[in-house]
């Protein structure tokens, strides 16, 4: 039960062999950083089975009012409410903050047995600003359906 980087150890097809007119950048991104490894840029947690669940980018960062946040932090958040079945969190453009505060998009597991009730926002909200922080909590929470 561990939790980290995920890179790959050896070559496979059809994977990036450069970024067009800049393979320093390609080498500096995805090689670089764990030498001998192709670094894909994504978390992962391996059971002690030995299976891999992704946890979202290591490099995806939201500035909320001056705060550098990672998106998986707060989808890994989000995703323990009985209620979620996954999320996404993006930022959106701020007329005045440059960056506003997040919106949460997610499926939930019981949309059918009327488990999303009128509180689930705001359940969510309380949530992340408990786990994370105050500044934390979404301005915005969208319901998908499945």
């Amino acid at each position: 039960n561990i939790s980290g980087a995920l890179c790959i150890s050896q070559a496979w097809p059809g994977m990036a062999r450069t970024i067009y007119n800049d393979h320093k950048r390609f080498l500096e991104t995805y090689l670089t950083p764990y030498p001998g490894f192709f670094f894909t840029g994504d978390g992962a947690y391996r059971t002690t089975e030995g299976y891999y669940q992704l946890t979202g980018r290591l490099d995806d960062i939201i500035n909320i009012s001056g705060h550098r946040l990672g998106t998986a932090e707060v989808e890994d958040v989000v995703n323990h409410h009985v209620a979620v079945a996954e999320s996404a969190v993006i930022g959106y453009p701020h007329e005045l903050k440059g960056e506003g505060k997040m919106l949460t998009f997610l499926p939930l597991k019981c949309l059918s047995q009327g488990c999303c009730t009128a509180t689930l926002p705001a359940e969510l909200r309380e949530l992340i600003s408990q786990k994370i922080a105050k500044y934390a909590a979404p301005e915005y929470v969208q319901v998908t359906h499945r």
